[in-house]
């Protein structure tokens, strides 16, 4: 079983703050200035008639550039290859997949054995069928996942999504007969969380009614719903405050026995975790609460501390015995060390077999695979070897066994699949399959750089281009790039990336820039909040960078980075215009004095700050991409993209922008797909469009 960050912080989840008189009569003078408000109304007929407008200028003039076609053929041929890999995952002895093709373009949920997935070709076992589904209910229909019911998984309920948006309908799901049950466990859309208790028992935060959800629409009550009941006769768990960010009860299934947790988000790196007794009482688990827990195995609660506690330093996984947790902080003295960090290596997640765990660990940027098992009161800790300089982890496990399955890939080299068993000694792994090669990295070279941010600190980065690169400043190059919310950027293999722009002699270029997840808890929390403009600073300093080497100039590189990277890659070209010939800014936050009033922006406060706050709008204000653009500067042609059916970062973001940045007279180019969700495509055949248009406009700006 994986718990890993995003399934425990339920990674669209979010906070709020009250809003109190002064800070709404400070809000008003804003809102009356700004002139596009009515581009937030999402589904807004003359909102969606400006996008359908703007989509029209942007999709006539790249499909009119002959390299469109090319790039599209080649981006097709990748993305719906017939052979390609398909990815699985471990459920009761079987392998799980969701597959998209030409002929299934929404998808397959489908199944097959491990002796079969070996062969050259597996025979699968078609379980729901996504196409077939929203015709025959008449909807549009995008997979979100299923969680089936341990230890047999006989039961799932399915997430199903109406164009992509984060807001689900769930249905209980019967896998013997692949037929939806009637009268079974069934929501409607909302940003439910729903997870199984037992098989007749669910646990359920959903829209109950007025006041049940938290000011950020977020469930703020989790109840026990029983089978053959009514949704409102659930009887109530635990309830929070509108102004948390959200609460959710789940349950973990181990060979040891079932647990129960509710979990009470207070902001997103802070909660507060009880565990339910044998009698249906709670007790809360006496960790801080910015520590973020991991799950249960052997009788013992993990813990990833991201602040020091006592001896163990932040960043250390630490475990907690059961039975201590009701001696309140006096159970800080049982805690054993499992990890601790050193300068370069720190834990990314923790996953469970049946006996092992395996903690996936990042070192000096690259991910390596570290075996833990507890022997005699004991942490044993030993590396399982996979791959050379690249990105090595485990990809599956179940609590029923000791299978797992790992992975191997880097910049150019295609991922392989292997079997292990943890039991074994050895540690050896099996390759079952191994992807081809979508390009030809012969000549190509993967390097590593470290750039001089404005403080002084020294900013890592890849860049990957062809061996004998000259140097001369005219090397068409893309850098990209995140910095947020402890999420790393790692090598994977490059892809429709090496096809359509390696091969064609770009370089690429990915930023290890702080506030992601690359150097532990501190590499994150340098950047939070007031100092949230560090960031841009190490996006311009590798750029800046790659100029004095003599990779690139300003009229040959761009930079390209999604959500918080469309934040980043949108306060970055409002700085340095004169940097960057090409800026791609995909489903990004722009308007960073109103984010946290538009759909989840207010559960990012913890990372961005309130802007209702005098001291932190001051300093929102000093990269705030919306209020910074100005009609006296010159800025390169920049691409925005976002989606209609976004409901994680609002498309407001994007076409106020837009507007504005017209209105100014500046060129632009816009497209916003009509579904979607944040993915910002719904379908494979939306992906092809969206990268291509992407391609497209870097080869004609930065050739």
């Amino acid at each position: 079983m994986t718990l890993s960050k995003s399934i425990l912080l339920l990674p669209f989840l979010l906070v709020a703050c009250k809003t109190n008189t002064m800070q709404k009569e400070m809000a008003k003078p804003y809102e009356a200035e700004d002139k596009y408000l009515w581009l937030e109304e999402v589904e807004g007929p003359k909102a969606l008639q400006f996008a359908k407008e703007e989509n029209k200028k942007t999709l006539d003039h790249f499909k009119k550039n002959p390299l469109f076609k090319t790039l599209e053929n080649d981006i097709r041929k990748i993305l719906l290859a017939k052979d390609r890999v398909p990815g699985v995952s471990l459920k009761n002895g079987e392998l799980y997949n969701f597959w998209q093709d030409e002929k299934h373009v929404r998808g397959l949920w489908r199944k097959t054995t491990l002796e079969s997935y070996k062969t050259a070709q597996p025979k699968w076992d078609v379980i729901i069928d996504v196409d077939a589904l929203a015709k025959k209910d008449g909807e549009n229909w995008v997979w979100k996942g299923a969680s089936t019911l341990p230890p047999h998984h006989d039961r799932a309920l399915v997430y199903l999504s109406r164009g992509g948006k984060d807001a689900v309908v769930v249905r209980e799901f019967d896998m013997k007969t692949k037929q939806f049950i009637k009268g079974g466990f069934e929501l409607p859309e909302e940003k439910s969380d729903v997870s199984w208790k037992d098989e007749k028992t669910v646990l359920v935060g959903t829209n109950f009614g007025p006041d049940s959800m938290t000011n950020s629409g977020y469930p703020r009550i989790v109840k026990e719903w029983k089978r053959g009941t009514s949704l409102s006769e659930a009887k109530t768990k635990i309830e929070g405050v509108k102004e948390d960010m959200s609460v959710y009860g789940y349950t973990q299934f181990t060979p040891e026995g079932t647990y129960t947790f509710f979990t009470k988000r207070v902001g997103f790196y802070e909660g507060v975790d009880w565990y339910e007794l044998p009698d249906g009482s709670r007790v809360e688990i006496p960790m801080p609460h910015d520590a973020e827990f991991n799950g249960v195995f052997k009788n013992q609660f993990l813990y990833l501390l991201r602040s020091d506690l006592g001896g163990f330093k932040e960043g250390s996984l630490v475990a907690l015995p059961v039975d201590k947790v009701g001696l309140g902080k006096n159970a800080h003295k049982f805690l054993q060390l499992i990890f601790a960090p050193t300068q370069t290596r720190f834990l990314q997640g923790v996953s469970s077999s049946k006996n092992y765990l395996f903690l996936y660990t990042i070192d000096n940027v690259l991910s390596k695979i570290v075996k833990a098992s507890f022997e005699g009161e004991k942490w044993k800790l030993e590396n399982v070897e996979l791959g050379g300089n690249g990105m090595a982890y485990v990809t599956s496990t179940e609590d029923e066994s000791d299978t797992y399955l790992a992975q191997y890939v880097d910049f150019l080299t295609p991922f392989s699949t292997f079997v292990g068993n943890a039991a074994d000694p050895q540690n050896k792994l099996e390759l079952i399959k191994k992807s081809p090669e979508r390009f030809n990295p012969q000549g190509l070279k993967i390097t590593r750089h470290l750039a001089t941010s404005k403080d002084g600190t020294k900013i890592p980065y890849f860049m990957v281009a062809k061996e004998n690169i000259k140097l001369d400043g005219k090397n068409p190059t893309l850098q990209y790039g995140y910095g947020g919310f402890e999420a790393a950027m790692q090598p994977g293999y490059l892809g429709s990336i090496g096809k359509v722009w390696l091969e064609r002699g770009g370089v690429y270029v990915l930023t290890n820039l702080r506030g992601g997840g690359e150097f532990g808890p501190a590499w994150h929390k340098a950047v939070l909040k007031e100092n949230r403009y560090k960031v841009y600073e190490d996006n311009i300093a590798i750029s800046e960078d790659l100029i004095a080497r003599g990779v690139t100039a300003p009229q040959h590189l761009g930079i390209s980075g999604r959500s918080n990277g469309g934040l980043l890659t949108g306060a970055t070209f409002t700085q340095r215009p004169d940097l960057y010939s090409a800026v791609i800014v995909g489903v990004p936050l722009l308007d960073m004095l109103r984010y946290h009033k538009l759909l989840a922006g207010a559960s990012w406060m913890d990372e961005y700050g309130n802007p209702d706050d005098p001291k932190m709008r001051e300093a929102i204000l000093k990269y705030s991409p919306y209020q910074k653009v100005n009609a006296e500067t010159k800025y390169p042609e920049v691409f925005f993209m976002t989606s209609t059916k976004d409901d994680r970062v609002h498309p407001g973001h994007a076409r106020k922008m837009v507007a504005k940045m017209r209105e100014q007279g500046h060129p632009i180019f816009y497209y916003e797909n009509m579904e979607g969700g944040h993915a910002g495509n719904a379908n494979i055949e939306q992906s092809i469009l969206w990268n291509t248009l992407e391609y497209t406009y870097l080869w004609e700006k930065l050739k």
